[in-house]
């Protein structure tokens, strides 16, 4: 299963990243809202999602176990739902947001204010203005996995802000707490180090990461799912 997960991060984080480069951006008429780009065995609500669909605040999104996925566009922002998984559509300021309750999401962004991901009590968003590429996925409320491909993201929790860069993959234990008791954790992520050999600055931490493998697996599904059709932005 954490192969499984960790293949579909990838390939969702590839799709995004090619899409990035090769379709327009889109204004939306709505602010915060988006539009449905893509939709397999996806729901908005109790009804099936569909291309062309308005998704506004406050709408639940998921995708079913097999082949479930969905894809969403929003201004100068792209997320994608893999299978089995789960978020509420928001809106932050002017910028739209979604909140991942399950599964993974992978998002991918032109601009430093063109969407925010929430999962658990952790942020993410793009570091910049240039193309960015992520995806995160919420093994429990406590608990996820977040994967940066392209750019570099900043994950916050309340004051506590870091930066993921480039290429990297970082677990993330949101009760420090608990770090100790994490079944397979790195004995220096128990003891209060989190990634990149940095140490835990007292009274600032509000979460613990360590890093873990970033495979960068391309595959041929991935690509041309990005590149079949044009009717695809």
């Amino acid at each position: 299963m954490p192969r499984a997960r960790g293949t579909a991060s990838i390939n969702l984080s590839i799709l995004l990243s090619v899409s990035l480069l090769a379709a327009p951006i889109w204004g939306n008429s709505d602010l915060g809202s988006g539009t449905v780009v893509f939709a397999e065995r996806a729901h908005i609500g109790t009804a099936a999602a569909s291309v062309g669909t308005t998704v506004f605040a406050g709408d639940k999104l998921d995708t079913e176990q097999v082949r479930g996925s969905l894809q969403i566009r929003a201004g100068a922002a792209r997320l994608a739902l893999a299978a089995s998984s789960r978020l509420v559509w928001g809106v932050e300021g002017r910028s739209p947001s979604a909140t991942l309750t399950g599964g993974t999401a992978a998002f991918s962004t032109a601009g430093a204010k063109a969407f925010v991901l929430h999962a658990g009590k952790a942020s993410f968003r793009p570091r910049g203005d240039e193309p960015t590429v992520a995806n995160v996925t919420l093994l429990n409320p406590k608990e996820l996995v977040v994967r940066c491909s392209r750019g570099a993201v900043l994950i916050a929790v309340e004051d506590d802000v870091r930066v993921i860069p480039e290429g990297t993959a970082y677990r993330v234990v949101l009760d420090p707490e608990a770090a100790g008791r994490l079944g397979g954790a790195p004995a220096a992520a128990a003891q209060g180090w989190w990634g990149q050999n940095q140490k835990r600055r007292a009274g600032k931490s509000n979460f613990i990461w360590y890093a873990i493998g970033f495979t960068a697996l391309v595959t041929a599904f991935a690509v041309s799912e990005a590149l079949e059709s044009p009717d695809r932005p």
